[in-house]
């Protein structure tokens, strides 16, 4: 509806001009009050009662709907030829003594030792950018982590069902809890905007990612879309975090996990991805018990790698130190931290 326009004074001048009015006006005649009018209050109506039953139909219908959307997205011949290469891969591992869900306690621990790992595992990168593409080859990088909370955004391919992405938001939240538990920095699944996207997608929907990953990250390098895009089957999730310019301050991450994984397989991925995103880069074979360490040896997020989150955010390292500036203070918090667990 357009209403008619009307003519707009300055403040002072259109109270002046009502004060001339009221001054010229008759005074109007004495009125006498108005009779009050009696009357009772409308009747209250009650709200409709919900029909639960129709309820209830609804939800189940549209889950049912959800999870033949699924069943269709994730039967495409690369999906399913995915879905078993991995399944064949972790019972392959479990078989040889891999993929361990046991703390590993039996294996000694020493503040040197545990400097060390830290040193090797935080202070590297895995990879190194040439001619825009990624290169592995662990290349020394300034201490990094984020100062602001984590904040998980999970998004789902079509073809993870319902009752699986409950699984993977009920892990993934878990674990953020324990991670915020560990290092003393907040970290929580969002409903809203995140600023580390959790993908968990299947073949398909991971190699038309391209435009979803370059709206989440903008100026995202082409050689990290076409490296998440044409992920290697034996890379079974990973993670990339971002700076701003040459911070050293993490400001977003996006982790990508394979939807087709087994379940050891991708509660490990969850693991291992989002403890990597705080900002232990790095893999090393002399981590151990570790999940930082590429021979699958272990599963799950051991005591050792807690100990590497508890220094990588003890308030006495800042980022952007150097080996040499943080070595002797990485060396200190360990022996503390070793010395109250004796």
């Amino acid at each position: 509806m357009t209403l008619p326009a009307q003519s707009r004074l300055p403040l002072p001048l259109a109270l002046a001009l009502l004060a001339l009015l009221a001054a010229c006006a008759p005074e109007p005649p004495a009125e006498a009050p108005p009779t009050p009018v009696e009357a009772p209050p409308p009747p209250e109506r009650p709200d409709p009662p919900v029909d639960q039953a129709a309820l209830r139909r609804e939800r189940a219908e549209s889950a049912r709907a959800a999870t033949a959307r699924a069943e269709a997205a994730a039967a495409s011949p690369a999906s399913r030829n995915m879905r078993d290469y991995l399944a064949g891969v972790e019972q392959a591992l479990i078989a040889r003594g891999r993929l361990r869900i046991d703390s590993g306690d039996e294996i000694a621990l020493t503040p040197e030792k545990l400097t060390d790992t830290f040193i090797e595992v935080a202070l590297y990168d895995e990879y190194v950018r040439e001619g825009g593409k990624l290169v592995s080859r662990p290349t020394p990088a300034p201490l990094r982590r984020w100062q602001q909370p984590v904040l998980l955004r999970l998004e789902f391919g079509d073809s993870v069902a319902p009752d699986q992405r409950a699984r993977d938001r009920a892990e993934i939240a878990g674990f953020a809890a324990r991670l915020a538990g560990i290092s003393g920095h907040p970290v929580a699944v969002t409903g809203g905007a995140g600023n580390v996207a959790v993908l968990i997608l299947n073949e398909d929907e991971r190699r038309a990612v391209g435009p979803r990953l370059a709206a989440l990250v903008p100026g995202i390098p082409p050689g990290d879309i076409a490296a998440l895009r044409d992920l290697a089957p034996q890379n079974y999730c990973t993670v990339f975090a971002y700076s701003n310019g040459n911070s050293p301050v993490y400001a977003q991450a996006v982790a990508l996990i394979r939807a087709e994984l087994p379940p050891r397989l991708r509660r490990s991925c969850i693991h291992e991805e989002l403890a990597q995103g705080m900002g232990l880069a790095n893999d090393s074979p002399r981590a151990r018990p570790s999940i930082f360490n590429d021979n699958e040896e272990f599963a799950y997020l051991t005591r050792h790698d807690e100990l590497l989150l508890q220094i990588l955010y003890d308030a006495r390292l800042r980022p952007g130190m150097t080996e040499a500036e943080a070595r002797p203070i990485v060396l200190q918090i360990a022996r503390e931290l070793l010395e109250t667990e004796a």
